[in-house]
C-alpha cells in the first residue's frame, strides 16, 4: 500500500517563501527587540501627561529599556533636528504663505523662515525638563509612530496621543510668529531611514544607560511555547 505524500505545512510553506527584511537578516536581530527613541517635550511634562502617554505604549505590550528626565542643552538640539537647506526652504515657502494671508511684515528670506522654526523649538525644548525613552517591541518604531499621531495635533487622528491631549497647529504657530509646535512628544521617524534611531539614540544615551531584560509578560506576547513549538 502506497501513502499519499503529506500536504507541506502552511507555516513551514510560509518560512520557505518568506525573506526577512535586510536590516534583520544582516544584524541577526529578531524583530520583537527592535527599538524607537523618545522624547517627552516640556509641555508633556507640564500638563503631567507623562503616566499616560507611557501607559499608551506600556498597554500594547512595548517595554522600556531606557528612561531618564534631564534638561537638553541648544548644541545636542541641534545636532538632534539637523535639518538641510532643502527642508528649510520647503518650510520657510510654507511659512511666507500664511505670513501673506494674515498681512505679517516679510523681511527675510523663505530659508531663514524655514530656520527659524528649529530655532523655536530648540528654545522651547530648553524651556524645562525632557524626558527621553528607549522603548524596544515588535515593530517598535512603526507602533510607536502610529500610537503618537501626525506631527499637528488639530489634524492628528483622534485616539492618538498628539490627537487626543493636545490641540496646537501649524497656523497658530505662524499667527504666534513662529513659535515651536507644542506636540508632546517626539518619536523616531521610520520613513528618516534605517539609520534614524541609532543616529537619535546616540545622541541621548550612553550605553550603559539602556537596559536588558525580560518582562514576565513577554511570555505571553512572544515565546513559541505556548504553540507547542520549543524555542
Amino acid at each position: 500500500m502506497v501513502l499519499p505524500l503529506a500536504k507541506p505545512c502552511f507555516f513551514a510553506s510560509i518560512r520557505n517563501n518568506y525573506s526577512l527584511p535586510k536590516s534583520i537578516t544582516m544584524s541577526h536581530t529578531h524583530p520583537k527587540k527592535e527599538r524607537t527613541f523618545i522624547i517627552l517635550k516640556p509641555d508633556a511634562i507640564q500638563r503631567g501627561l507623562v503616566g499616560e502617554i507611557i501607559k499608551r505604549f506600556e498597554r500594547i505590550g512595548l517595554k522600556i529599556v531606557g528612561m531618564k528626565m534631564h534638561m537638553v542643552d541648544e548644541k545636542t538640539l541641534w545636532e538632534h533636528y539637523n535639518k538641510d537647506d532643502a527642508w528649510y526652504e520647503k518650510k520657510g515657502a510654507k511659512i511666507l504663505e500664511n505670513k501673506k494671508s494674515l498681512g505679517h511684515k516679510i523681511d527675510k528670506e523663505a530659508i531663514e523662515y524655514g530656520k527659524d522654526i528649529i530655532r523655536a523649538m530648540v528654545h522651547y525644548m530648553c524651556a524645562g525638563p525632557v524626558v527621553s525613552l528607549v522603548i524596544e517591541g515588535n515593530s517598535a518604531q512603526a507602533v510607536v509612530k502610529r500610537l503618537v499621531g501626525g506631527t499637528e495635533p488639530t489634524t492628528a487622528d483622534s485616539g492618538t496621543i498628539r490627537g487626543d491631549y493636545a490641540l496646537d497647529s501649524y497656523y497658530l504657530c505662524d499667527v504666534d510668529e513662529s513659535r515651536g509646535m507644542r506636540n508632546l512628544i517626539h518619536c523616531t521617524d521610520p520613513a528618516d531611514g534605517a539609520g534614524a534611531y541609532q543616529r537619535e539614540v546616540d545622541l541621548w544615551f550612553t550605553k550603559e544607560e539602556i537596559m536588558s531584560y525580560r518582562l514576565v509578560t513577554e511570555a505571553m506576547l512572544y515565546d513559541v511555547n505556548l504553540d507547542g513549538i520549543k524555542e
